[in-house]
């Protein structure tokens, strides 16, 4: 059973398959603690939400639905697990990590970005965001490897929300326009 692919485990999961649910937990467990580790800097807050995001795609619930032509099966789990580390954060009231100009994404980009499994892919995504201009990078920096809330950026950076999730819209419209070139897709 373990040859099969995410998403063949996923549709088990759904159907209560408890052995498809340990294979992708062996799979990914090290890699979400990593990236909850990340974001919060407690370790067994970082096993909780770990386990929290298991339990959700136990239940089927509060981790939405996996759709394998909307995207990767791991940056789908990326996501539910950056979600709960953020619901974490705000329930402890924790003070998230404030920009700094040593953080460039042009001198390293967060660890999060070493727990992927795909070198190709991290290449490639690193690739893609050092062609945004400096302010777009920030605020992906920011908002998806950092963890803060577009209200927090904006207070962070000194400007106004507005421009916060415009840039944001943007550097995504951007990034999803650069990766799709890089593979040859076409552009709908």
């Amino acid at each position: 059973m373990s040859t099969l692919t995410d998403a063949e485990l996923y549709e088990r999961i759904r159907e209560q398959d408890k052995e498809a649910l340990e294979i992708l937990y062996t799979r990914y467990e090290r890699l979400l603690y990593s990236f909850s580790y990340n974001m919060i800097k407690d370790k067994q807050a970082a096993e909780e939400v770990m386990q929290d995001v298991f339990f959700k795609l136990w239940r089927g619930k509060g981790a939405g639905t996996y759709t394998e032509s909307r995207g990767k099966f791991s940056s789908w789990l990326l996501t539910i697990t950056r979600n709960a580390s953020i619901d974490h954060l705000r329930k402890k009231k924790m003070e998230i990590y404030e920009w700094e100009e040593r953080d460039s994404v042009h001198e390293q980009m967060p660890s999060v970005e070493e727990e992927i499994e795909n070198k190709e892919e991290r290449t490639e995504l690193q690739a893609v965001i050092h062609k945004l201009p400096d302010e777009q990078q920030r605020m992906i920096c920011l908002f998806y490897f950092q963890g803060m809330s577009q209200s927090q950026i904006a207070e962070a950076c000194g400007i106004p929300l507005g421009t916060v999730k415009g840039r944001l819209r943007l550097a995504l419209k951007k990034l999803k326009d650069m990766v799709a070139v890089e593979r040859g897709i076409e552009i709908e």
